[in-house]
């Protein structure tokens, strides 16, 4: 197993060849900004729901209040 540092180190590495060094910091920044987890979600999160359901409520919220 690899050491946390080394990990971190090829990571970069392969975001900034798959990215630019410019969208790879743009790319970490917007990881650090958000307390995501996507397994937790993938499990709890929209289980029973449809897309439509889906589209459904994202129209409601982004409706215009009135």
């Amino acid at each position: 197993m690899k050491a946390e540092t080394e990990i971190k180190v090829a990571g970069m590495r392969a975001l900034t060849a798959a990215l630019g060094a410019v969208d790879a910091e743009h790319f970490v920044m917007l990881l650090q900004r958000e307390r995501f987890g996507y397994t937790a979600w993938r499990k709890e999160g929209l289980p029973e729901t449809t897309v439509l359901d889906l589209h459904e409520a994202a129209a409601r919220a982004w409706r215009p209040k009135e």
